[in-house]
């Protein structure tokens, strides 16, 4: 099977200013993701995309990662980061004259994942015989015990009522937070449905502490705090 792994990083971001260019422990926070794929070593190719020159420079200080220019319409913080995959796939079968039989892309906003998650969740999805596989943690809160909303009339309700009222966590339904930090998919899958969940989504369980999404300023303090505390490098 030929695997490549894609990277996305835009330049911009709504939560936390450059953050993609922020430095985490004494290096920027793109690095990780990339040398963690480039340590899984079972890539065929490693891509980094950014609609930024800055972000594509950061890259190309690792040696072993294929750079490729997204973009602009495939980088608004609006749309699906999908439309940027499917490039970052398409230039470098265009670049390579074949084309890849699964894609896998990290988020590099989770850097507390590790190479052995990478292996972990591909095994998963090759054994389990997935179209795709998204990574998730187990969640803090239930729609069915205590995820609430507020209709127009501001009355609060449980976002789902069950059958029978749940008067204690442990009774609630296991539910999980999806983490964004590994995606993978077939790569007849990703270029045919827009679709998300299907029929033979696996998904693939992290702990929360490799599961920190980084989207605002405590997040990576956060981040950080945990980094240090592992000796994390």
């Amino acid at each position: 099977m030929r695997n490549i792994c894609t990277i996305l990083a835009r330049g911009g971001s709504t939560g936390l200013k450059g953050k993609n260019a922020k430095i985490l422990c004494g290096k920027p926070l793109i690095h990780y993701t990339i040398e963690q794929a480039l340590e899984a070593n079972f890539f065929d190719i490693v891509v980094f995309s950014s609609d930024s020159d800055a972000l594509l420079n950061i890259a190309s200080q690792i040696e072993g990662v294929e750079l490729v220019k997204r973009p602009k319409e495939f980088a608004d913080n609006v749309i699906s980061k999908r439309p940027g995959i499917k490039h970052a796939v398409e230039t470098m079968e265009k670049k390579y004259k074949y084309l890849f039989d699964n894609v896998i892309d990290l988020d590099p906003t989770s850097p507390l994942r590790e190479v052995a998650d990478i292996h972990n969740a591909f095994n998963q999805f090759v054994e389990n015989g997935n179209d795709s596989l998204i990574t998730a943690m187990p969640a803090r809160r239930s729609p069915s015990f205590n995820m609430v909303e507020l209709n127009d009339n501001n009355e609060v309700s449980l976002m789902i009522e069950p059958d029978i009222p749940i008067t204690n966590r442990q009774s609630a339904p296991v539910c999980y937070d999806m983490n964004a930090s590994i995606y993978v998919w077939k790569r007849n899958i990703l270029f045919s449905t827009d679709n998300l969940f299907l029929k033979k989504t696996g998904l693939y369980i992290m702990p929360e502490e490799r599961s920190i999404d980084i989207d605002n300023a405590i997040d990576l303090e956060f981040v950080e705090f945990i980094m240090e505390k592992k000796n994390v490098k």
